[in-house]
């Protein structure tokens, strides 16, 4: 369940006002729409995110804004209930981020050498895991290996950044080796940025995707692999499952589930049994 503890007052000079029922009903909002249990101590931080759009669409409360984002229909409201859950979804990543993980795939990838490979990152954020994910594959198998990454995110404006592959020369993570194997330098005007090579964004399909959509079967054929790191934090303990089960149904019999660092799944070992440190093998 979300939890009810009444949140901080937000500050007495903001320009909305952001009441308790206010907030009450932001938090039921992005649960039916995203499974996110939102912490009850956020208020401050929904404050700052979706004031922006209470400011772009001309509304002069939290209660107005809402009110109108539930009555309203079409294409316009749609893009609107997407602008509601960008605002209020985390997304925070770096390249080779719990390095463990990418060494565990290196011999996961070996293993399963010789034959096509599907791999899924459900969080894919602003694209440094599924470009990690490439490069590993790529120096692990080679560039023409027969492996497809699917890399989606419920954020569709994270997707946009990931699609571009474009990143600032100090972003965490890459050693000086990859930074030459894998990326471009740019130059005059985009002198202190690097581009992903063409032989990594090859391997990449993007796609949005809700976890709590019933549309799972678009997702195409199993997965050998799947990636869904530090996303459960944001779940309860019901919505958690659900996703579990969903995800098992999308895999191959004895594929590996990668997950963060604080999440943990032994209540379902029925479907999946832990392999190695936050690594998972389907049932």
């Amino acid at each position: 369940m979300i939890e009810t503890a009444a949140p901080s007052a937000p500050p007495g000079d903001a320009e909305f006002a952001l009441t308790r029922a206010d907030f009450e009903r932001i938090r039921q909002l992005i649960y039916q729409r995203a499974g996110i249990s939102l912490h009850a101590g956020k208020q401050a931080m929904v404050y700052s995110r979706l004031s922006r759009r209470l400011r772009e669409t001309g509304q002069r409360s939290f209660a107005d804004y809402l009110g109108w984002l539930e009555r309203a229909s079409g294409t316009a409201a749609e893009a609107e209930w997407q602008e509601f859950v960008n605002a209020l979804t985390t997304n925070l990543t770096s390249f080779f981020r719990e390095e463990h993980h990418f060494h565990a795939l290196v011999d996961d990838l070996r293993e399963r050498t010789g034959r096509p490979l599907r791999i899924w990152c459900n969080a894919a954020s602003t694209g440094e895991e599924p470009y990690s994910l490439a490069m590993t594959v790529v120096e692990t198998l080679g560039a023409s290996a027969p492996v497809k990454l699917v890399c989606s995110d419920i954020d569709t404006k994270v997707l946009q950044t990931a699609q571009r592959g474009v990143y600032s020369t100090e972003a965490r993570g890459l050693s000086p080796e990859r930074l030459k194997r894998h990326f471009m330098r740019g130059t005059g005007a985009n002198a202190g940025f690097i581009r992903i090579k063409p032989e990594l964004a090859r391997l990449i399909e993007f796609r949005p995707f809700n976890l709590m959509s019933p549309s799972w079967a678009a997702l195409g054929d199993p997965f050998e692999i799947v990636f869904c790191r530090n996303v459960m934090i944001y779940f309860d303990g019901p919505t958690q499952r659900k996703v579990l089960e969903h995800i098992h149904a999308q895999m191959r019999p004895g594929g590996l589930l990668y997950v963060g660092h604080s999440e943990n799944f032994t209540d379902s070992r029925d479907i999946f049994r832990l392999r190695g440190k936050t690594i998972y093998e389907r049932v």
